[in-house]
């Protein structure tokens, strides 16, 4: 097994090793197996460490079957001896995240009894699943609270390998997963936690926590935070936004909020004038198209093109005009970018089936769609004109009639 160095020393960037061996997994990628290592191996919540060897790109760690997998982009020399880097502003953001995980996590049992269940460390953002079923934000203004003020205190924390025996000492948080090779996390006085991850020496170089927002998640409530550095970048993220937003609205920040609940009280205003008159421009649209209805073999036909129109607006169309005209058959067939699009509706008085119909048209185009006995619609590939497609939907039509 490779000497894990990242547990010997945390701030370890810079290493030489021994390459045993050079392999490559059932996928075909390669990786390194060396002597020691000061690369994190992803587990216990925390990614992986990155970096390079022998300036090899390394992008993935893995520990399988008791060795630490370095998987390169290409073989190295195993006759070389080895010069590993890590990517210390990922090391540090990962020591960072997973210390503040252990405080508030422990400030959240301590407060309000609320245990953690599980921990996710992303690229952006960290959550933790609480064992409750509702959390309020004065819950989490008292608990971000005290987690800040332990990261004040500036306290240390130590680690320490302790055997199955020596586990009745410690107050820890949870139940152990382990019960070989146990190693602690200890913030004095405040949290004993069994973990495998890397951390700082102390909760002042976590520098702050700050909870962004929280959801119910099954049965359990998700909290999601940051710490360190992610608080300055989500800081300065949300500001940029605001500042944005603020020269948009012309509003000051405080003023934001009510300032968008007037604009979609607005929008919301126009929306519903909007669709009273579009209803307006169908019923005179539906009126012209009936006093222009084509007779075909004493059937009124009433074909109408159009070009990158909702479909939603085209069914109101065709239902309009059925509903003004009985004995009419309507066909509409309206062309987008890439696209052929149709509706096909009928008055009360014939006795075809709008959804037969378009199922038997539809594969012609390569298309899809469904329907009722009434109006039916559907679209598919631009395999003909529109013309021809009329030809062939008229066409289909007085075959079924007939």
């Amino acid at each position: 097994m490779s000497e894990k160095l990242y547990y010997q020393d945390q701030y370890l960037g810079r290493f030489s090793s021994r390459v045993e061996k050079i392999e490559q997994d059932d996928d075909g990628k390669y990786f390194a197996i060396l002597e020691q290592t000061a690369f994190y191996p992803t587990g216990g919540g925390q990614p992986h460490d990155i970096g390079t060897l022998n300036e090899v790109k390394v992008y993935d760690v893995e520990e399988i079957d008791g060795e630490i997998r370095h998987y390169i982009e290409e073989p190295i020399n195993k006759e070389e001896l080895c010069v590993g880097e890590i990517n210390w502003d990922r090391r540090m953001d990962h020591m960072q995240q997973h210390a503040g995980q252990h405080i508030l996590s422990a400030a959240f049992a301590e407060e309000y009894k609320y245990e953690t269940i599980s921990f996710h460390l992303g690229t952006e953002l960290c959550s933790i699943d609480l064992h409750t079923d509702s959390l309020t934000e004065d819950e989490v203004i008292q608990t971000e609270r005290m987690a800040n003020l332990i990261i004040l205190e500036n306290r240390p924390i130590e680690t320490k390998w302790v055997t199955k025996q020596e586990i009745n000492k410690y107050k820890l948080r949870k139940e152990l997963a382990v019960t070989e090779n146990i190693r602690l996390v200890i913030i004095p006085e405040f949290d004993y936690n069994g973990c495998g991850g890397t951390h700082p020496r102390s909760t002042g170089e976590v520098g702050s926590i700050q909870v962004l927002h929280w959801e119910k998640h099954k049965k359990h409530i998700r909290v999601y935070f940051v710490c360190g550095r992610r608080v300055r970048q989500q800081l300065r993220t949300k500001h940029q936004v605001i500042q944005r937003l603020t020269k948009l609205l012309s509003a000051p920040q405080e003023k934001l909020e009510v300032v968008t609940e007037q604009m979609l009280a607005q929008m919301s205003e126009y929306e519903k004038q909007i669709a009273t008159l579009q209803m307006e421009i169908v019923d005179y649209e539906a009126t012209t198209y009936i006093e222009k209805a084509e007779i075909i073999e004493g059937q009124s036909v009433i074909k109408i093109s159009s070009e990158n129109k909702p479909m939603a607006v085209l069914q109101q169309l065709a239902k309009k005009i059925a509903n003004l005209s009985s004995e009419s058959f309507i066909c509409i067939v309206n062309e987008t970018s890439d696209k052929l699009q149709l509706v096909c509706a009928k008055g009360e008085n014939l006795p075809i089936n709008m959804n037969q119909l378009i199922k038997i048209v539809l594969p012609k185009i390569n298309g899809k769609g469904g329907g009722n006995e009434n109006i039916a619609q559907g679209g598919g590939e631009k395999t003909q004109s529109k013309e021809e497609l009329f030809d062939l939907i008229v066409s289909t039509f007085f075959d079924m009639k007939n």
